[in-house]
Order: C-alpha cells, then sequence, then structure tokens
C-alpha cells in the first residue's frame, strides 16, 4: 500500500498539488485521472520521487520516502517498476536485451538466473518466440507488452504505468488493460495507472482518484463513478461518449 498524506507541490508560484491525501491499494489497479493540468502527472512524478513535496508524506508499506536512507532509498526503487507512455525501449537492443536490463542492474542472479526470470515473463505477457525481435519489428501493442515485461522482471512490490494504452488501438488498450490488471491480481502489486481513457477507468478501475486543479475532487471505484451526485467527476467522465452511451443505457433500463 501506498499512502499520501496532505501532499503539496509548487513550481514558483504555481501550486499544483494542493494537500492531496489518498491510499493506492495492493492487489487492486489505482488509477489517477484528470484534465490536463489537473496535477496528475506532478503526482505520479512524485510517487516515483522524481519530485519532491513541498509539504506531506508519500509512504510505501510504512516507509516514508523522504525520511529514508539513500541505501534505502536504492533499495525501495528495486521494489518499483515503470512503464512509460512511449515505451521506452532501447531500439538497439532485442526484446531479451531490454527485459534482462533491469535485472543486471540491479541484482546479482547468475546468467542462467536471469535467462530463466527472462523468459519467463516474456511468455507471461504472450510474447513467445520474440525474443532476439527488435522493437522496429513489433507492433505498438506488443511494444507495450515488452515493456510491461520489463517492468515486473525484478518481482516489483509497486507498479506505475504512465498512459499505457497512448497511441494504442481501442481493441489493443484493452487487452493492454486487462494484463495490467492480471499481473496486478496475479502477484499482489500495488498499480498505480496515470490515464485520460475512459475506457480503462471501466475496465480495470478499482480505486479511482480524480484530480481537479491540484485538489482530489473525488475517489471510488468504477460503479461509484455512476451513482455518485459530485458534479466534478460526472462533468469530467459525461463528456466521453461511453459514459454517455452507458448513461443513456441505464436511463432506459430504469
Amino acid at each position: 500500500m501506498i499512502e499520501v498524506k496532505n501532499v503539496e507541490k509548487s513550481f514558483g508560484d504555481a501550486k499544483v498539488l494542493k494537500g492531496i491525501t489518498t491510499t493506492f491499494e495492493t492487489g487492486k489497479t489505482n488509477l489517477i485521472i484528470g484534465q490536463s493540468g489537473s496535477g496528475k502527472t506532478v503526482l505520479l512524478k512524485s510517487l516515483l520521487g522524481i519530485h519532491t513535496p513541498d509539504k506531506g508524506t508519500i509512504a510505501f508499506d510504512g516507509r516514508i520516502y523522504t525520511e529514508l536512507s539513500d541505501a534505502d532509498k536504492r533499495e525501495l526503487r528495486t521494489e518499483i517498476g515503470m512503464v512509460f507512455q512511449g515505451s521506452a525501449l532501447f531500439d538497439s537492443m532485442s526484446v531479451e536485451e531490454n527485459v534482462v536490463f533491469p535485472l543486471r542492474m540491479f541484482t546479482t542472479k547468475t546468467a542462467s538466473e536471469i535467462k530463466k526470470r527472462v523468459d519467463f515473463v516474456i511468455h507471461r505477457v504472450d510474447l513467445k518466440q520474440a525474443n532476439h525481435k527488435k522493437p522496429s519489428e513489433l507492433s505498438g501493442g506488443m511494444q507495450k507488452r515488452v515493456a510491461i515485461a520489463r517492468a515486473i522482471v525484478n518481482n516489483p512490490k509497486y507498479l506505475f504505468c504512465d498512459e499505457p494504452n497512448s497511441g494504442l488501438d481501442p481493441k489493443t488498450a484493452i487487452l493492454i488493460d486487462n494484463l495490467i490488471h492480471e499481473i496486478t491480481v496475479e502477484y499482489n502489486i500495488t498499480t498505480v495507472v496515470n490515464t485520460h481513457d475512459m475506457n480503462s477507468v471501466m475496465e480495470i478501475g478499482e480505486k479511482i482518484i480524480f484530480l481537479k486543479q491540484g485538489i482530489l475532487a473525488w475517489e471510488g471505484n468504477k460503479k461509484d463513478i455512476f451513482k455518485t451526485d459530485n458534479e466534478a467527476i460526472t462533468d469530467f467522465v459525461y463528456s466521453s461518449n461511453l459514459f454517455k452511451k452507458i448513461r443513456k443505457a441505464q436511463n432506459k433500463e430504469e
């Protein structure tokens, strides 16, 4: 579990995060949603330790990040997996070489142990026989699978995904959503997904926080969205054609 308490972050005179308090639960897909400029990317970078909050704390299973020693921070980073928006694969490396990269950086496993682990996660994300292909030989969805394999190769406790469906067609996006959710449950990971994709909200939104102008304006799950009277979240989600169709169908049933 990741606990965020009264986190504030400013850049110059612009206050971006205004006292965010929430929890990201273990074994669930936790989504951060909001309009551009709402603060969701700054919050994600604060969780990753890229930004240091001006006030408040972020704790990983009771470990407050800013209170850790440099050695403990390095140890914590080995427990984190990251899926970047553009996959961020090394073009000159094969699938296998991309996935093996974190193991060589952060572990002392033997060559045979590394090979076994890499083969396992590549198989887990359904990329059989792709070990020696280059990213340029793969579709966008396959590249995202490689990014997920690399993110989980170290058995992370925490998985962060920044717009994992960016640039993907709707069908492939759903497959990636489902893969992220399956891995989260299977390995009991605390997964945090930064997204603007309303399809993701309906597919895997087990815990959702909605930011508006740096404030946590609403939190709940994908079912709660249809029951809430909170205008901030309803105005945001019902601007999506998907939600309009669902809402219309619900009204007919009622």
